[in-house]
């Protein structure tokens, strides 16, 4: 194989990466890439990590099992309590595990190992510009006021990425949905959810995992730890103009409206609630590509795709997490095997290998979203949530030491063409 297509492979690249954002897709670019041997500082606007929330990962992992909760069965019912099926929930399936818990202990776990592995993570940086030499190879951030350079940008800062405007030339604004989300995390006990008789099985098996659909909203309650703690969230249709932001404090009084002629133990346990957040959901046109015109600067995980949230909905495909972790094991990767010199062919080939696959899953969670939300009275079809192997049975590194060659050859042999344009 000619050199200009792949290096060794063995982790001694050294390459410099700056990589901004500290979420699910950050961070897992940052693991691999220090497991590689590439250079890596991350910067994340955040003092903390700490989030509000539950996360659903479909992966393999190390160290999230003890923090996590094995929910056994999902219990699918209609808005009036009408059991409509009962579906196994497979902690281990096609090889992968499945990690429920907490985000902000997921979060931890991924950032400590980060840590131990030598990534340079810090927090309190506001990167106020992202910019770009191609002629000298290089790409950068302006952050705190400071200049920084490396080889390679990785702009992992989620759906408000300000990275998105050099990769693409022109800002790109966020749109409704048209859903919101009402959703609440609390101690099970302390909120006398064990000594109400309406909301009291939630508490006795511990990890349940409970659903219930009507026309155009669905509530779902996940209990973990042994039903010491408690989760709900209720996704309905919402026109709000969203404005500059899409989260506020929610009001109880308001969720219960969409409730009140349901199955009652909703309610009971919406009022458990100390108090909820209210979410807008937003999303945002299918990029035309994630690699700016250079192939310096690249985005990955919601900056680059934003799925609908996973954890709160049987309605997508449970992916937003898994596929930014996926993009960042993959980018970490091609750059392992195209080597420093090969910055812009790595950025391109990842492109090209992540990009179909990640638009199919954002496919299902769309479809599976509209299917649960018929009307109850016309719903003929299976309201189970899928588990097809093609999304699942996946090694992401795999994968993406297997198309290297063919991809990075046919870009060099016939040119680079956006996927999007191929597609068309």
């Amino acid at each position: 194989m000619p050199s200009v297509l792949r290096s060794s492979g063995t982790g001694s690249s050294e390459i410099e990466i700056i990589v901004v954002g500290c979420g699910f897709a950050g961070l897992a670019c940052a693991i691999e890439s220090k497991r590689k041997g590439h250079k890596v500082i991350v910067l994340e606007k955040r003092p903390s990590l700490e989030s509000l929330g539950a996360c659903a990962l479909k992966q393999s992992a190390t160290g999230l099992m003890a923090i996590c909760t094995q929910h056994e069965f999902m219990y699918m019912h209609n808005f009036d309590g009408e059991l409509l099926a009962t579906q196994p929930l497979p902690q281990r399936l096609y090889g992968s595990n499945s990690y429920n818990g907490r985000r902000g202990e997921i979060h931890d776990v991924l950032l400590q190992y980060a840590k131990k592995l030598g990534a340079d993570v810090r927090f309190n940086q506001n990167v106020e510009t992202y910019w770009e030499d191609a002629e000298r190879g290089r790409a950068g951030v302006i952050v705190n006021g400071e200049r920084m350079e490396a080889d390679v940008v990785v702009g992992a800062d989620g759906a408000r990425s300000r990275a998105r405007e050099i990769v693409l030339g022109y800002e790109d604004k966020p749109i409704p949905s048209g859903y919101a989300i009402y959703r609440a995390w609390f101690n099970s006990r302390e909120q006398g959810l064990d000594t109400d008789p309406l909301t009291s099985f939630f508490c006795k098996k511990g990890g349940e995992f409970y659903a219930w659909i009507g026309k155009d909203v669905h509530m779902l309650a996940m209990s973990f730890r042994d039903g010491e703690e408690m989760c709900w969230v209720l996704t309905h249709k919402d026109e709000h103009d969203i404005g500059e932001s899409w989260s506020y404090p929610g009001k109880i009084s308001d969720v219960l409206t969409y409730v009140k002629d349901w199955d009652p133990c909703c309610s009971a346990l919406i009022r458990k609630a100390p108090f909820c957040v209210d979410w807008k959901l937003v999303q945002r046109d299918p990029l035309p590509t994630w690699v700016s015109k250079g192939g310096y600067t690249i985005v990955i995980g919601d900056a680059a795709h934003p799925f609908l949230p996973s954890w709160q909905s049987t309605s997508t495909s449970m992916q937003g997490a898994s596929q930014g972790v996926e993009d960042g094991v993959t980018i970490a990767t091609v750059l392992d095997l195209a080597s420093k010199k090969n910055i812009p062919l790595a950025t391109r080939t990842f492109e090209h290998i992540r990009y179909d696959r990640v638009r199919r899953a954002q496919a299902l969670g769309e479809s599976n979203r509209n299917r649960m939300h018929k009307d109850p009275e016309s719903r003929d079809e299976d309201v189970s949530m899928p588990f097809p192997e093609w999304l699942l049975d996946f090694d992401a590194e795999k994968h993406a030491r297997n198309l290297y060659d063919k991809v990075s050859g046919d870009i060099l042999l016939s040119g680079y063409m956006r996927p999007s344009e191929l597609a068309s």
